[in-house]
Parts: structure tokens; C-alpha cells; sequence
């Protein structure tokens, strides 16, 4: 389990530079490979798949993560205005349930996203030991 922590995290820190997916997973590719024996990644890769959910939620967060947390930061936005503008607290806690929401909403797509760059690389690894060299 420390190993596919320490693998998301270097998915992380990829997602963090601004290039393409293929670059990404090259890059990830080469760190995976000097440090990770085959037999670990298979094992990684099982776990990770086993964590990972397929529905339409988790999906729409993955891909589209700032578009979800939008309508929250737009809450904590107003939350916040109307709540010091007319005194109210109500209004500053819904800018606090606004900001937790969006910020977790971010949190939850960028670590899913980390989640597919890695699998997409473990599945990319795998396909090149298998490819023949001519």
C-alpha cells in the first residue's frame, strides 16, 4: 500500500507540469521503472484497480473537476458577500460550506486524475514488455 501511495504521488507531482498526456506518462514511465520491480507494478496496478469506481459521477469529476467545484466557489463567493454585506451569518457559513465543498470537489478529481495517469501508465508499461522489438 506505501508503494501505490508513493506511485500517486509521483502521479501527482506529474499532473502539477503542463505538458501532454504522453508526455506526462513518459516521464512517469521512467521514474516507475527505475524504481518499482515488475512484480510490484502488477500488484499496484491490481490495487489500484480494485480502489478505483467506474460510474458517471466519479467520471464527470475526473475529466471536468473545476467545472463540478464552480456552482461551490460561486456559493462561497456570494456566502461571503452577502453575509458581511448584510451582516448576516448565515451567509458566512454557507461561504465556509461553499468553500469546503469546492475545495474537496478539486481535491477528489485531482487525485483521481493521478489515479488514471498512473494506471494508464502501469497499462502503457505492460504493453511495451509485451511488444516485441523488431
Amino acid at each position: 500500500m506505501a508503494q501505490l501511495e508513493r506511485l500517486l504521488k509521483m502521479a501527482e507531482d506529474e499532473l502539477t507540469e503542463y505538458s501532454t498526456d504522453a508526455r506526462k506518462m513518459e516521464k512517469l514511465r521512467r521514474k516507475i521503472g527505475l524504481s518499482v520491480s515488475a512484480t510490484e507494478q502488477r500488484q499496484v496496478k491490481q490495487t489500484l484497480l480494485a480502489t478505483m469506481q467506474s460510474n458517471q459521477v466519479t467520471q464527470i469529476v475526473e475529466e471536468q473537476r473545476q467545472v463540478v467545484a464552480l456552482p461551490f466557489w460561486g456559493i462561497a463567493g456570494l456566502g461571503l458577500l452577502l453575509g458581511i454585506y448584510l451582516n448576516q451569518p448565515i451567509g458566512l457559513l454557507a461561504a465556509i460550506a461553499g468553500f469546503i465543498a469546492a475545495f474537496r470537489i478539486q481535491k477528489w478529481g485531482w487525485q483521481l486524475q493521478a489515479k488514471r495517469l498512473l494506471l494508464n501508465t502501469l497499462e502503457d508499461i505492460e504493453a511495451r514488455i509485451a511488444q516485441p522489438k523488431n
